[in-house]
């Protein structure tokens, strides 16, 4: 230990760290430059901070403190970043404003692994997970009882103020504590006026759109007919934290938590790769399924069927996507339960709905042949196992960015990181 250290030597040679830098060396990453504020912080190699975020999200470290005190402890983030240590201010900074040199690196992967022979784009399996926001479920807030709270807030202030205008009269020495309160309170009673503001551009947005004003969570009507919001419903909730999160629930039978619908394309021929990511602030699947084609890039191949569960049933859609040339397989009702081998769940109570349109019945049709059962029988062993692997060996359980845009980045990160490390255990099984 006298002698200077080779980190090369502590280094297993089979670890992911070698093919994370090789990889991420020999990609085409146009949008990637380097940082010129000029304030004289230490600069460092942009592909270096990529291939960190990359590697560190992989072995399930995504905080960037987590990540910085890993570039002290950990033998391969060490030698990955050559002995040098990003603050987390610098690795939070790279991850957020890179959104496009994560996608491109996105696609790259996607690319090596076709040159390797290790990717064919053919059928693939779209599927939707709840992920946690950074944001507790208890900080929403309805929009009449914004109302109500930024009234009483107002009148506090007011009295607050009137209470400050007697002491100054009477030369009272109160320190700073009736200017704290009025200051505590008008921060407050900004943030309801905010919320009220953003349900309301949302109300518009709906309208604007012609969306149906029934509720998406089976709570019955909201009233109005389409176009006809003009302001939100009482009942309408935003959160104070992050105000794109949204209170969602996977059935009737669960909780509600506060997350964001985490959606992916997945190869259903063999290599479990993601191919294409999303993130909706809605807890309904019906109109994503051409939209999620639509994120696989069209370099990596044409996708030609595609398997969805019965959350994305939408006659419209399907026939669009068949209009295309991508035949389509998803379950209609309760038919997915009909295509499993085995089912070991208690059978439900409640009639199957009865299924008219032409369209889906054709689709249902389909399912019960024998092809049809060994075609859809692909989802769940693909797309499955990709968020079981993504929430549990990987750990990624809740975003740590705030907003729609912002988690997209992190969202595609961690699918890259994903990637990275499944293409890496493709290379090495097949030798």
């Amino acid at each position: 230990m006298l002698l200077p250290v080779d980190l090369r030597q502590w280094v297993p040679e089979d670890d992911l760290v070698h093919f994370v830098i090789e990889a991420v060396d020999s990609m085409h990453l146009p949008s990637m430059g380097i940082n010129r504020r000029g304030t004289g912080s230490e600069q460092y190699p942009p592909r270096m901070m990529m291939a960190l975020l990359i590697y560190c999200y992989a072995n399930g470290i995504f905080s960037s403190r987590r990540i910085e005190r890993a570039t002290y402890r950990d033998i391969g983030v060490r030698y990955l970043s050559g002995d040098t240590h990003p603050d987390h201010d610098t690795i939070c900074t790279f991850r957020r404003e890179n959104a496009a040199v994560v996608k491109e690196a996105f696609v790259e992967v996607l690319r090596l692994a076709s040159e390797m022979k290790l990717l064919k784009v053919g059928v693939v399996s779209v599927d939707g997970t709840h992920i946690r926001a950074n944001a507790s479920k208890h900080k929403n807030v309805r929009y009449d009882r914004a109302g109500q709270l930024e009234r009483q807030l107002r009148e506090d202030v007011e009295e607050l103020l009137r209470q400050a205008e007697n002491q100054d009269r009477q030369d009272e020495v109160d320190g700073q504590k009736l200017p704290e309160e009025i200051a505590r309170r008008e921060r407050l009673r900004e943030k309801m006026l905010e919320a009220r503001r953003r349900l309301e551009q949302r109300a518009e947005a709906e309208a604007a759109d012609g969306q149906s004003s029934e509720d998406s969570e089976d709570r019955g009507p909201q009233g109005g007919g389409k176009g006809s919001v003009k302001e939100p419903e009482a009942r309408k909730q935003i959160n104070l934290t992050d105000a794109d999160s949204q209170l969602m629930r996977k059935s009737k039978y669960s909780s509600y938590q506060q997350v964001y619908n985490a959606q992916a394309v997945v190869d259903a021929d063999g290599s479990q790769l993601v191919l294409g990511t999303d993130v909706l602030q809605t807890p309904s699947d019906a109109n994503e399924l051409e939209r999620a084609i639509a994120e696989v890039p069209e370099t990596i191949g044409r996708v030609e069927t595609v398997l969805a569960d019965g959350g994305y049933v939408n006659a419209e859609v399907i026939e669009r996507i068949e209009k295309r040339g991508i035949e389509a397989y998803v379950a209609i009702s309760d038919e997915e339960q009909n295509v499993r081998r085995y089912d070991y769940r208690p059978p439900k109570e409640r009639k199957p709905k009865r299924v008219k349109n032409p369209q889906l019945v054709k689709m249902r049709e389909k399912l019960q042949t024998e092809e049809g059962r060994k075609i859809y029988a692909k989802r769940a062993r693909t797309v499955e196992p990709v968020f079981g692997i993504i929430k549990a060996p990987m750990g990624f359980r809740q975003f740590l960015l705030r907003g729609v845009e912002k988690v997209r980045i992190e969202w595609d990160l961690v699918c890259l990181a994903y990637n990275m490390k499944r293409l890496y255990s493709l290379q090495a099984a097949k030798g």
